[in-house]
């Protein structure tokens, strides 16, 4: 009996187990599902934006508003081609996008739907000169042609600077307004005409005079406002800009160039992207409309953007669009014809490949013993894409005019693999993939090789930059050496760096400073961050 008892005992406490288990069970699950439906819910309540990196000033104009509405809206910034290439992969991320240039709309697949397109503000590209300069020039007060800034850059009077055509909107538009204006206006611009020799020889020599190219709109204004510059190709919202940092630090601003013949202007046109998603669809009709609302276009003036079309207008805040920097807005601004898609990819691609001034470009590659395994693998990776045809796929492939160095380094630096013809680049891709990682991580005798190396370089003839890639601390050397360096040489030679792995990044900006430079961020992705500072050699 008292056997039986126990059995039946043990089986009531079996039977409570299961019962709690499962109770326990639909606990979990309903938290499972809420949890699930609280994450859908909060991706549903996200209105997400991609947009230009030249929009981000812009920004609190939308999320201002969005607040009022109670809407939780997301940005995510990008170049203006990447913008294309993210899109024809990934639209159904994203709700709208606020391209620079109604342009690059006719890049997407035909599988991105946009709709709804509409201009928010213009902005037109024009140059920037030191008011000295333009004045020595003779620009200030007249007429000003195309013509007249290559006759003054052949001449070597005048150099500028300007964001990468084959990464930025700004820069793109401005080679497409070169290469319009210098083949005389035509009403199309075609294929044929860009191959014509005569053509590629005028847009080669305006490229002599660039002296410094630029992977964001952000950094050229950088560049202007801690370096010393003669001029720019940008917006008129990037002079303005940079002409109020100036002038609060006492220096002299930019004058503003409009050339006669043409300029390129940018509309920023805000569109839906069409995921069949009625709540998203009357977010972005809401925030457009607001855009385009008196309040909307009173605050995108504030930020220097025009908000009528190549029409006069003297109504304008003066502190803003001052005179005084050349900022006119009481002329008609003669905008370029926009060319066909296929000869927009193939101008793109004669830049980067023929006409473009030529670069020399050092990589420090790090070989340190923390570098083995994951390490040289990512790096190797990075280098197989930088150094092969695959980069031509994004624009930024070296050219048979380039000059290539490697530069690996450890404890000390190692033997050094060079090319004259960045084509032809097996040589030196299977030194990289050779070389063992061991010792510790002399950045600082390794960059200073590197502007040993280029400063005799004629930097009338080729673009000078190092590229140090680490990811480490520099325990061999120091700074000090670096700064004696550098500033004995007398040459403006950025040296780039891209963190990986523990880099000390506080070593790089100290470089980053003194070479008017930046440091990008492979930690995540070796191979995004080395595409990204192509962009700026």
């Amino acid at each position: 009996m008292k056997k039986n008892k126990n059995a039946i005992i043990f089986a009531i406490i079996i039977i409570l187990i299961l019962i709690i288990g499962a109770f326990s069970d639909g606990i979990k699950e309903n938290e499972n599902t809420s949890s699930l439906s609280k994450k859908s819910a909060s991706t549903r309540n996200t209105f997400n934006i991609l947009a230009s990196g030249e929009n981000k000033a812009l920004e609190t104009i939308v999320t201002d508003y969005a607040k009022t509405q109670g809407y939780n809206v997301n940005f995510e910034y990008l170049g203006t081609l990447d913008i294309i290439k993210e899109l024809n992969k990934n639209s159904s991320n994203y709700d709208a996008v606020w391209l620079s240039n109604s342009i690059w709309g006719y890049m997407l697949d035909s599988g991105v739907t946009l709709t709804n397109s509409k201009c928010t503000s213009i902005n037109p590209v024009i140059f920037g000169i030191k008011k000295s300069k333009a004045e020595e020039l003779g620009f200030v007060g007249k007429d000003v042609y195309t013509k007249d800034i290559l006759e003054a850059i052949t001449s070597k009077k005048l150099k500028f600077s300007m964001s990468n055509p084959t990464t930025t909107n700004s820069g793109a538009s401005c080679y497409l307004g070169f290469v319009s204006t210098l083949a005389g206006n035509p009403e199309v611009l075609t294929e044929e005409i860009l191959q014509s020799e005569d053509l590629k020889g005028k847009i080669k020599t305006l490229f002599t005079g660039l002296e410094r190219s630029s992977g964001s709109e952000d950094f050229l204004e950088e560049l202007f406002l801690n370096g010393d510059y003669e001029a720019a190709v940008t917006y008129e919202s990037s002079i303005i800009n940079i002409n109020k940092q100036l002038t609060a630090k006492g220096k002299e601003p930019l004058y503003a160039i409009y050339p006669v013949d043409g300029v390129s202007i940018s509309d920023a046109p805000f569109c839906y992207i069409d995921n069949k998603n009625l709540d998203s669809k009357n977010k972005f009709e809401n925030i457009q409309k607001y855009l385009l609302s008196n309040e909307g276009q009173k605050l995108l003036e504030q930020k220097g953007r025009r908000t009528w079309y190549g029409g006069i207008s003297n109504n304008v805040d003066k502190q803003t669009f001052n005179p005084n920097w050349g900022i006119d807005t009481s002329k008609y601004i003669s905008p370029i014809k926009t060319p066909s898609k296929e000869v927009i990819k193939l101008a793109l691609n004669l830049y980067q490949t023929e006409l473009r001034k030529p670069v020399h470009v050092a990589f420090c590659l790090d070989y340190s013993g923390s570098m083995a395994g994951e390490g040289i693998t990512e790096l190797t990776k990075a280098m197989q894409y930088i150094l092969t045809e695959d980069a031509a796929n994004d624009y930024i492939q070296f050219s048979y005019k380039d000059k290539i160095d490697i530069i690996p380094f450890a404890s000390s630096v190692g033997d050094i693999w060079s090319i004259n013809d960045g084509t032809k680049t097996a040589s030196l891709l299977e030194k990289i993939k050779s070389k063992v990682p061991s010792g510790t991580t002399a950045i600082y005798p390794a960059s200073i090789k590197a502007l040993e190396l280029l400063k005799n370089e004629d930097q009338n003839t080729y673009n000078t930059s190092v590229i140090l890639m680490t990811d480490g601390q520099g325990n061999v050397g120091s700074f000090r050496d670096l700064e004696r360096y550098y500033l004995n040489i007398k040459k403006q030679i950025p040296i780039y760096s891209i963190t990986f792995g523990d880099a000390l990044e506080s070593q790089l900006k100290e470089i980053a400073k003194l070479t008017s430079a930046k440091i990008f961020n492979g930690k995540e992705n070796l191979v995004e961050a080395f595409k990204e500072v192509r962009g700026y050699n």
